[in-house]
């Protein structure tokens, strides 16, 4: 079997293995694949495994020998499902392998807000302190979270894993979703408005889709408190960027961060990344080696489950 991956070098850059994958096929990793060099990359691979490099409905047609499509990913937006259905080619992906990792830098975008450890120990290194006339000073207001509520916008694992860390620091949990599930006692539902209105903290976890694109927009950022946050790990489509930069820049919002973007990498002049009350991190949440290391394991099951004529992990 010829496998061929797309673009793997944001997942493993050489600190990982494909030796696993390599016993599963004849393999070709490319670091990265350009839209015209996709057909002639793609054309004999049997087997085809992509992150970002997008495989339309056209291009899946026209590569008569694949078989199989899998995503170094959870997300699989860049390939058209539907058509690949139609052709009997399953697509797998990869769920859940990091949602400790995006947890972990949910709170790491908070506390950037909350705590400004960056700007303090910036602070520290230019000499401030040692000039101080007090034993301490802060450059900008530090907010304690406890008893606080923690607005969660999607409540699959990685909404619930932020929820319970929110939940464990004192803060008062509210969850919108599509679907209600069992939940922990001292959570409440709340609806879209309600969680808008009322969160302190609003974080995002919700998968890109229609209903969620342009999420954030206007009308729904005036329903928040000036001094809430608002922080997104999910997909940075859910926010209309130039919306969310007017409402800080106005004052209206205390501020935001976010580990991605609408466009990525950002083009320049792009509203968000001038703007000073929002935190940005270039979409890193996911790439802990320890979430990689499990990413490539669940890619390479995939692959094995899909020769022994058990594909896993199927989202078409």
């Amino acid at each position: 079997m010829k496998i061929v991956v797309l673009d793997g070098e944001t997942t493993n850059p050489g600190d990982l293995s494909w030796e696993r994958l390599e016993k599963l096929g004849e393999l070709t990793v490319y670091a990265r694949t350009k839209p015209e060099e996709l057909y002639e990359r793609a054309k004999e691979a049997e087997l085809l495994i992509t992150n970002k490099t997008v495989l339309s409905g056209k291009m899946i047609r026209s590569l008569k020998n694949l078989k199989y499509i899998g995503t170094l990913s959870t997300g699989f937006n860049v390939v058209d499902i539907h058509a690949a259905r139609k052709l009997g080619i399953p697509v797998c992906n990869v769920p859940s392998y990091c949602t400790n990792a995006v947890a972990q830098m949910t709170f790491s975008l908070l506390f950037a807000l909350t705590n400004h450890v960056a700007l303090h120990n910036h602070s520290v290194h230019q000499g401030d302190w040692e000039n101080s006339t007090d034993f301490c000073y802060w450059k900008a207001p530090l907010v304690e979270l406890e008893s606080k509520n923690f607005g969660v916008y999607g409540f699959g694992s990685i909404g619930r894993t932020v929820a319970k860390i929110a939940a464990d620091l004192g803060m008062n949990v509210l969850v919108y979703s599509r679907t209600k599930k069992d939940m922990p006692s001292g959570y409440r539902w709340v609806s879209q408005e309600e969680l808008f209105r009322e969160s302190d903290v609003l974080s995002l976890h919700c998968p890109l889709t229609p209903e969620t694109t342009g999420l954030v927009n206007r009308k729904t950022l005036s329903l928040m408190k000036p001094t809430a946050y608002l922080i997104n790990t999910s997909r940075g489509q859910v926010i209309r960027e130039q919306d969310l930069a007017e409402a800080l820049n106005g004052g209206r919002l205390a501020g935001a961060a976010m580990d991605v973007l609408c466009e990525e990498p950002p083009e320049k002049g792009n509203p968000l990344t001038h703007c000073e009350k929002c935190v940005i991190t270039p979409h890193i949440s996911w790439a802990a080696k320890e979430s990689r290391d499990r990413l490539l394991h669940t890619v390479c099951d995939n692959v094995e489950a899909f020769l022994k004529g058990t594909p896993q992990n199927q989202v078409n």
